[in-house]
């Protein structure tokens, strides 16, 4: 087996275990920003964001709390989908 079928073995197995752990950490990310975003319950200190008299700021925190899930996970799968197609493109 030459070096370039090693490579390009390597990188297509680098690539899906960054697309498979981002898969499998989403459900735990989600858990987390959901928690985050309810009201506060016991020891659980939560932003409240249904509630429709908090401020701007905390509408605000909010709607970032809620994108920056979508960002993470997003940029993981673009990031392990740009290693398998770079290796793809280079290869052709």
């Amino acid at each position: 087996m030459n070096k370039k079928a090693q490579v390009w073995g390597y990188t297509l197995m680098l690539g899906l275990t960054i697309i498979i752990l981002a898969l499998a950490l989403a459900p735990i990310g989600k858990s987390f920003v959901d928690s985050t975003m309810n009201a506060t319950v016991g020891d659980t200190i939560g932003m409240d964001c249904s509630n429709s008299s908090i401020s701007d700021f905390n509408k605000a925190a909010c709607r970032v709390t809620d994108f920056s899930l979508f960002y993470f996970f997003g940029g993981l799968i673009l990031i392990g989908g740009a290693v398998v197609g770079a290796r793809l493109i280079a290869v052709g």
